[in-house]
């Protein structure tokens, strides 16, 4: 893999020189930061703010989920040359290990979310009913935490000073600006949560959510872990699923992203009423630049689902 990636490299930035297009990282004087998923992208782009003397990629921008990407010739020229790479560092980012053993930009700054967030990180869990069986890996999903957002957040800016200290005062400020909001919103899942009679979700999907339901104390049960590859439920799933929405009467089974749903309703044709509703949480995982384009960023998306418990919770 490793003699692979070197090759790819070496024959990428090659062709770029004989076609009088080598790499610019400095050729434009622009600080080259490439982040691999949406969410952490744009906590970037809000730090980072109109600051013109940095250039901001986002690497997965094909609406692909981190689970199934794998990078290009390209993608890997794009990390082994900029100056800082932001990443979530979990079991789908294991190409990143020999990407960045070919590295060119020496001095480049590494930025590894499941590292910095390592006293929060949780296993994926196997709870009553669901699929499969527990193999000790890692959640991926911290983004989905206000909490380590805010964390996240803070030091990105730091590491985005030691890049760029003349605009020091604008990152601090962009970061407490950005970071208050994600106190305000943190805030508001906390009182939405408290308020609730029933603190129940579930989720006839895969359940990529562990980070925020254990911030507010959320119950769930789901068809799948978060990081499962299984798209087919178990008739016991189905059946365990159902009988628990029966027994808690509830209205609403929720899916993720990106997903067909077919699960959710293969649950719903099982329940006694048969009337409950399908709505989606965004797990942020597959953001596509059309939805970029159209205003999508880390806190609509986090107020979108908040709206969407509010609606659960007030049953």
């Amino acid at each position: 893999m490793k003699r692979i990636i070197a090759l790819c490299i070496t024959i990428i930035v090659l062709a770029s020189v004989f076609c009088g297009c080598a790499d610019n990282t400095k050729d434009n004087g622009k600080i080259k930061v490439v982040a691999t998923v949406f969410p952490v992208y744009d906590w970037a782009k809000n730090i980072i703010g109109s600051d013109d003397d940095i250039d901001l990629t986002l690497l997965l921008d094909s609406g692909v989920d981190m689970h199934s990407f794998q990078p290009s010739a390209q993608d890997i020229v794009k990390i082994s040359s900029c100056d800082m790479f932001i990443y979530v560092g979990g079991e789908s980012d294991k190409w990143v290990t020999d990407a960045l053993e070919e590295k060119t930009n020496k001095n480049m700054i590494v930025v590894n979310l499941m590292d910095l967030l390592k006293d929060r990180i949780k296993e994926e869990e196997i709870t009553e009913g669901m699929e499969g069986e527990a193999d000790g890996a890692y959640d991926e999903h911290v983004w989905l935490s206000l909490k380590n957002a805010e964390r996240a957040c803070k030091f990105i800016e730091q590491k985005l000073e030691t890049l760029d200290p003349k605009h020091k005062n604008t990152y601090s400020h962009n970061a407490q600006s950005y970071v208050n909001k994600l106190i305000k919103l943190d805030e508001e899942y906390t009182q939405t949560v408290a308020a609730a009679k029933n603190k129940t979700l579930i989720f006839g999907d895969r359940f990529p959510f562990r980070y925020l339901t254990e911030d507010y104390g959320i119950e769930y049960y789901a068809a799948f872990a978060g990081c499962s590859a299984e798209t087919e439920a178990s008739f016991k799933t189905i059946a365990f699923l159902s009988k628990k929405i029966d027994k808690l009467g509830a209205k609403y089974i929720l899916k993720i992203d990106n997903s067909d749903g077919k699960v959710a309703e293969t649950i719903i044709k099982n329940t006694r009423t048969k009337d409950q509703k399908i709505l989606t949480l965004d797990s942020m995982q597959s953001t596509t630049p059309e939805q970029i384009s159209k205003g999508a960023s880390y806190l609509s998306v986090t107020e979108k689902n908040l709206k969407i418990l509010k609606q659960i919770f007030k049953e």
